[in-house]
């Protein structure tokens, strides 16, 4: 008996231990480490890489049980468009999403994101909430006005959201949502909705600046570079590539029942469009699919 039992130790005491998962994506990161470095914009290294997938797993630890392809894809979608995924900045957000089954990473864009996207374009943009006893005023036309004086003493509950731009040449815009037409729209486009690792549940105002920001920026004179940056909002993607706004979105979107728009109408203004390059045209589609989610 007393032998079985100092077998037994024995065997415990020189099992190898499993290794944590953090271990495990290191090692995976090495292993990839050419196809990684080739995609990585010039000024992240690999070294800089690997920690932003270490912070981005302590601070996220369920983050380990997504598939490490979808993770690599959502990490590498933060580094290209120079990020800082899962952190109080604030800028991007890794989800545990499960898609066709399966828990995969999905990346999103945050509103200090999206505001950091906009400014490199040359676009000045600003997202802030209304409160029930503020002073607000809006007027349409040809000359439209926004008039918002907050108080500073009992505000109350906040009621509204809106967000405004503005570019280089002086032409403005802005989009207005109350917070119930922000809430139904996270209900309709995000499947992390009311989840608890969603940033929806976490940084609710935060995302609500974020989709009248992305609303908003339906009428502003964007870059192409934007653009294909917004398009990486609330995508999953399992390969790797110097440009990953060229890999395709494997999220599952059947849940999701968007209302169809004839091609040649702007959904946003309801304009019958003219004949366009086909750049253009691949633009418009990007923008149209991006801007809607």
């Amino acid at each position: 008996m007393a032998t079985t039992k100092g077998g037994l130790a024995a065997a415990k005491k020189a099992a190898p231990a499993a290794a944590s998962p953090m271990k495990n994506m290191q090692d995976l990161i090495i292993s990839m480490k050419g196809q990684i470095e080739a995609a990585l914009p010039s000024v992240i290294t690999g070294e800089r890489f690997a920690r932003m997938v270490l912070t981005a797993m302590s601070n996220t630890p369920k983050l380990a049980s997504c598939t490490p392809k979808s993770f690599l894809g959502a990490m590498m979608q933060a580094a290209q468009l120079g990020l800082e995924p899962n952190t109080p900045l604030g800028e991007a957000y890794l989800i545990p999403f499960m898609n066709h089954g399966t828990l995969e990473c999905q990346f999103q864009v945050g509103y200090k994101g999206m505001i950091s996207l906009a400014h490199r374009s040359g676009l000045y943009v600003q997202a802030h909430e209304v409160h029930e006893n503020d002073e607000f005023d809006v007027e349409y036309g040809l000359e439209p006005k926004l008039v918002h004086k907050p108080v500073f003493k009992d505000r109350g509950s906040v009621v509204a959201y809106y967000g405004v731009w503005k570019d280089k040449d002086g032409i403005s815009g802005f989009e207005i949502m109350s917070k119930e037409d922000v809430e139904a729209h996270a209900r309709k486009y995000s499947q992390s909705y009311g989840k608890g690792f969603s940033p929806w549940k976490t940084n609710f105002d935060e995302m609500a600046k974020k989709t009248v920001i992305k609303k908003a920026l339906k009428y502003a004179p964007l870059t192409t570079e934007f653009i294909r940056g917004v398009t990486a909002d609330g995508t999953i993607k399992t390969a790797l590539s110097q440009n990953m706004a060229d890999v395709s979105d494997e999220t599952d979107y059947t849940d999701i029942e968007a209302e169809p728009v004839p091609d040649n109408v702007d959904p946003a203004t309801g304009e019958v469009k003219t004949d366009k390059t086909n750049q253009e045209k691949q633009d418009d589609a990007i923008l149209e699919a991006s801007l809607d989610m």
